[in-house]
């Protein structure tokens, strides 16, 4: 019986706390707990992460931190946002100067090499922490000796002042790919090609690239352009290395220029980020997949730790870091129309060009050879006697006959009249007694016998200039021979200078043949 009445009481008592009205405590609220950001995973501390904030911990809070930890935590808003840090007030930290020992460091950014904002160590909390971007780099360093409670902090995020007239982020589409494969190609018009997102919208895409167990990737940039360089906050491309995850962030290139990266997992991601006013930010990126030496099987060996696969050999597209297995690859590569010719097509083609050849050869030698043959023929055919007295050069005395020592050694008398030269020409720029009259049969180096009977035969024809009355002394002309040039060679002499006065003696008349001889000789 008494049994039966404590059965009854405990039932009373379940159906009294089940259907009662009594108030409840509010309900908690949900949560997500993860390593996803801080490393080493698990001895960090608590690391709470919540869709619009969380909070992390030092190890054994809020009981003294273990020696030699170094912890690593990075905090990642969303687009358009900011992040708000702020440490519990129970915080305590190994003293020293400058904070050299167990510190806190605290970087504007998702990297170690990121903007330094502070670095706390002391009894003191840090101020209030407000990063300008969507990260923040939180590194704790416990050394050997001293430990401390520790800290708690606990962040938000707030709305970018860079972006406050733009008002919140609209929800992003989503954007993913997987690729796979010895190779590949990841190229950022594959968000157009495939639909994922349009043209007028902000884009967060990530491509997930998986090799076989044990094997690494290599990426290489083939092309990259960001729209609005060195503003990451608008758009960058973003590697990682085992997930896509923060604390796995590898590089991030937003500026003009980006580097090959060598990951050493076998998943890697690829993040575009691009706003509204960056969509025509590109980039193009081969990725080949390879494994660490010994190379087994038909694997070639890149001289560089890698072991890719025989199929990248000499396939156009360089796949080691050195274009190791591009060179030497003319044997291998494909058939070129030269390479299908036979013996009957390059006979062809040889005479073909031969033919050709002496044809040429034919016609410069031709248009060397024509120019000649013209002025041959002009110069055959030219006429001295249509050239007009105009375009006669100049009068010019070729020579003077005065009173001198004859040849003979014979004195001339006194009264002997001096020869003159009235008038003396030369056609075409040649004189008597050059050298090219000479070769061509000039008479002007006669000897004394042939002038004296050029003369004789010549008196009989010639009329005195002036009546005979007029030289009452019996005045005797004497004609002076004067060259000209003509076309076949043969010069041509007038007789048109005078002695006047001259006696007729058979002695004045050869001292006279002796003095033009010798003055003609002399000039010429």
């Amino acid at each position: 019986m008494v049994l039966r009445v404590k059965l009854l009481v405990v039932v009373a008592s379940l159906v009294s706390l089940g259907f009662s009205g009594a108030p409840t405590g509010p309900p908690k609220r949900a949560i997500v707990k993860n390593n996803s950001g801080v490393t080493p995973a698990g001895l960090c501390g608590a690391w709470v992460k919540e869709p619009d904030g969380g909070l992390f911990t030092s190890p054994n809070y809020p009981e003294k931190y273990p020696p030699d930890r170094e912890c690593i935590y990075i905090i990642e808003a969303s687009p358009r946002q900011c992040i708000d840090l702020y440490f519990d007030e129970k915080y305590a930290i190994e003293p020293s100067w400058e904070c050299k020992f167990d510190h806190i460091e605290v970087r504007d950014g998702p990297f170690s090499f990121s903007p330094i904002i502070g670095r706390y160590c002391g009894q003191e909390s840090p101020t209030y922490v407000r990063s300008s971007g969507r990260y923040l780099w939180i590194k704790f360093v416990a050394d050997g000796e001293l430990e401390a409670t520790g800290f708690s902090a606990w962040y938000n995020f707030t709305q970018d002042p860079d972006f406050k007239d733009l008002g919140v982020q609209p929800p992003l589409p989503i954007c993913e790919f997987e690729m796979s494969g010895p190779e590949g190609i990841v190229e950022s018009v594959m968000v157009t090609k495939e639909g994922k997102a349009l043209q007028t919208e902000a884009v967060d895409c990530r491509w997930y690239i998986r090799a076989p167990p044990g094997s690494k990737i290599y990426l290489r940039f083939l092309d990259y352009e960001m729209q609005n360089s060195n503003e990451c906050k608008r758009n960058f491309v973003a590697v990682y290395d085992g997930s896509s995850s923060v604390e796995h962030l590898k590089n991030k290139f937003c500026s003009t220029v980006a580097n090959d990266v060598m990951l050493l997992t076998s998943l890697g991601v690829i993040r575009m980020w691009a706003d509204e006013t960056s969509r025509r930010s590109r980039f193009r990126i081969l990725f080949t997949t390879f494994h660490e030496p010994p190379c087994e099987g038909d694997s070639f060996f890149c001289h560089g730790n890698m072991c890719i696969n025989h199929t990248l050999v000499c396939n156009g597209i360089q796949n080691c870091v050195y274009p190791w297995d591009e060179n030497g690859c003319k044997e291998k590569r494909k058939a070129t129309i030269l390479d299908s010719l036979d013996h009957t097509n390059v006979t062809i083609i040889g005479v073909t060009c031969g033919v050709v050849i002496i044809l040429l050869t034919v016609s410069i030698i031709i248009q060397i050879k024509q120019p000649r043959k013209k002025y041959i023929i002009r110069r055959d055919e030219f006429d001295p006697a249509l050239l007009h007295e105009a375009f006669e050069p100049p009068e010019y005395e070729l020579c003077t006959l005065r009173q001198a020592t004859s040849c003979d050694g014979d004195v001339l008398p006194e009264d002997f009249p001096k020869l003159q030269r009235t008038s003396s020409k030369c056609i075409h720029g040649h004189h008597c007694g050059s050298q090219v009259s000479s070769t061509r049969g000039s008479r002007s180096d006669l000897s004394l016998r042939d002038s004296a009977a050029i003369l004789s035969d010549m008196e009989p024809t010639i009329q005195p200039p002036f009546p005979l009355q007029a030289t009452p002394t019996g005045r005797r002309n004497i004609l002076v021979m004067k060259h000209s040039y003509s076309h076949d060679g043969a010069e041509e002499c007038d007789l048109d200078d005078e002695l006047y006065d001259g006696p007729t003696t058979s002695r004045g008349r050869a001292a006279v043949d002796r003095t033009v001889h010798r003055s003609i000789s002399n000039d010429f």
